[in-house]
């Protein structure tokens, strides 16, 4: 699974936080996930260079907790240069062995590899246009889910996008990892109906 709406919790139901108000129980699991639960996940994400990066996390998590990447995201800011297109794109064999001795990320080589060789499709492209592909894919709205159990992990317009991310050169993205950049770039609004931070996603 990916993402943290998917990963295991003590409910499926909102929990109320220490400030009583009520929120997705995954948002409630660790101190790190308050914030990006309550002021990230879920809202609109827009920019080639922003969508670029959520892509590469999503990638990188894939068989780890969110949480993990979460920690390290300001190192992976750092040693991928903010996830500029342009610049992933200029590095080198070089540049992959370090990040392969760079503590601060997740050090493995084919998720590295995968990074570089993404950002050059993606340097190729018109300024706009990874953008633009991305949220082609948005759905209609739909009923928020009352508990985790509602909240799908794969849906046909992220198994879509993958397989058009796929078919333009894009490397580790699939459909769970496509649906979890939807949840946390605002495609789609997963917050549970009851959670106090519902009304900043798109609904």
């Amino acid at each position: 699974m990916t993402g943290p709406a998917t990963e295991r919790v003590p409910a499926g139901a909102p929990l109320p936080g220490p400030d009583g108000l009520l929120r997705c129980p995954w948002g409630l699991s660790a101190e790190e996930y308050v914030a990006y639960h309550d002021t990230e996940w879920g809202r609109p994400v827009h920019g080639d260079d922003a969508l670029f990066e959520r892509l590469c996390l999503e990638a990188f998590q894939s068989g780890l907790s969110w949480l993990t990447i979460l920690r390290r995201r300001e190192g992976f800011r750092a040693a991928f240069k903010d996830f500029s297109i342009p610049d992933v794109a200029a590095f080198t064999a070089e540049d992959v062995e370090r990040l392969l001795g760079d503590a601060r990320i997740i050090r493995n080589r084919a998720k590295i590899e995968a990074t570089v060789a993404n950002a050059r499709v993606a340097d190729r492209w018109e300024k706009g246009e990874l953008d633009a592909l991305v949220w082609s894919y948005a759905p209609a709205a739909r009923p928020a889910p009352r508990t985790l159990a509602d909240v799908p992990a794969v849906t046909a317009e992220s198994a879509a996008l993958a397989k058009e991310l796929k078919k333009r050169g894009f490397r580790f993205v699939g459909p769970t990892t496509a649906y979890a950049l939807m949840q946390a770039c605002g495609l789609v609004n997963d917050h549970l109906a009851e959670c106090c931070a519902r009304a900043g996603g798109r609904a």
